[in-house]
């Protein structure tokens, strides 16, 4: 991919190359009262080094926010940190990340992947969750997730709400928009009524509507998770306005993956390619 589609799209969606580049922009995010969730770019690693290296990276940017003073979450994905070398490698990282993180004061986001990763992530997750200051995240587009999402809010879990980017089969996802929406609504009021922490991750205006009225029902408030780039400027808005804002911010070389998977998003399809073409800039 030639120089100008990397800064088209790296330069939109990704803080940069560096951990200093997230934490910097992290920094700004913190001054208009946005916390940033960084994630160290990378997935489906099948070698040991790739995988040692990304662990060691969120253990720099949990000591470098905690000696800065920088508020952030992370986000680490399951095949980024060792599920493709076995259950003993991959809990064995996410224990290190974990440890590091919570003796920081910083929570841990597991991300959602493909459905073949569903199982794993769950299981991963809940080797931590009764310790606390752990997140993960559950997507509406699985016909699953409802059931998976009751389970992790009735042990005490910490879901973080998305639509989902990935291509699946009917037989196992909602292939339309309406039901993808359909069901993430359903599975937002569930978590207003019965979890007392939980993130709604949306550009949907309408959703976040929705949720803003569930906020005054329910007299509780929630989380919300917006991608870089995409709608910062709505972001900083609901910030002003008292929200709990969080936006997603990768950073590292390997941005190709995580920019071609936005663009595959059909149900935000015109919001992301939109989002290509007007300036963002918050920070």
């Amino acid at each position: 991919m030639n120089s100008y589609l990397e800064r088209l799209f790296a330069g939109r969606w990704i803080a940069g190359p560096e951990i200093s580049d997230a934490l910097a922009a992290a920094l700004k995010l913190n001054s208009l009262r946005i916390r940033a969730k960084i994630n160290y770019l990378g997935e489906d690693l099948s070698d040991k080094v790739m995988v040692n290296d990304a662990v060691k990276t969120y253990l720099e940017v949990i000591d470098e926010a905690r000696k800065r003073k920088v508020e952030i979450f992370i986000a680490v994905k399951p095949t980024q940190i060792g599920s493709l070398q076995g259950r003993k490698a991959l809990l064995s990282n996410y224990l290190r990340i974990t440890k590091a993180a919570r003796s920081a004061g910083i929570m841990t986001w597991l991300d959602m992947e493909s459905h073949r990763e569903v199982d794993e992530t769950l299981w991963l997750y809940g080797k931590e969750m009764k310790r606390g200051m752990v997140g993960i995240c559950i997507q509406s587009y699985l016909k699953r997730s409802f059931e998976d999402m009751k389970r992790i809010v009735e042990d005490g879990g910490v879901v973080r709400l998305v639509k989902g980017a990935y291509r699946e089969n009917e037989s196992i996802a909602y292939a339309s928009r309406k039901e993808i929406s359909d069901n993430y609504t359903e599975m937002m009021r569930y978590l207003f009524k019965s979890s007392e922490k939980f993130m709604i991750a949306t550009h949907d205006t309408d959703m976040i509507r929705k949720a803003l009225a569930l906020e005054r029902k329910y007299r509780k408030k929630a989380m919300f998770g917006m991608l870089n780039g995409v709608r910062n400027k709505y972001a900083l808005e609901l910030a002003e306005k008292g929200e709990d804002v969080t936006i997603y911010l990768p950073f590292g070389k390997e941005w190709i993956q995580y920019a071609y998977r936005r663009l595959r998003e059909s149900s935000n399809l015109k919001l992301i390619l939109r989002s290509l073409m007007e300036k963002q800039d918050i920070y």
